[in-house]
């Protein structure tokens, strides 16, 4: 399994994918806003999401959990 995680510590302005959903190493899966800057976060490997930990307006720290994949 492997994390997915905030460069940052922000608000989650968008959640891209659902739970189920494949994705690609690369791939952008939320954004994150901080410092009103809009930032993506990209997958670091290819795999199916297991789980979503975040919900779109929640803040989070620098290197939290945004989801897992499988």
């Amino acid at each position: 399994m492997a994390e997915i995680t905030a460069p940052m510590s922000g608000k989650i302005w968008k959640i891209l994918v659902k739970v189920g959903d494949s994705v690609s190493e690369d791939d952008e899966v939320a954004i994150l806003e901080a410092m009103k800057m809009e930032i993506p976060v990209v997958s670091t490997t290819d795999g199916t999401v297991k789980e979503i930990k975040v919900k779109e307006g929640e803040a989070i720290e620098a290197e939290g959990v945004i989801m897992v994949l499988e």
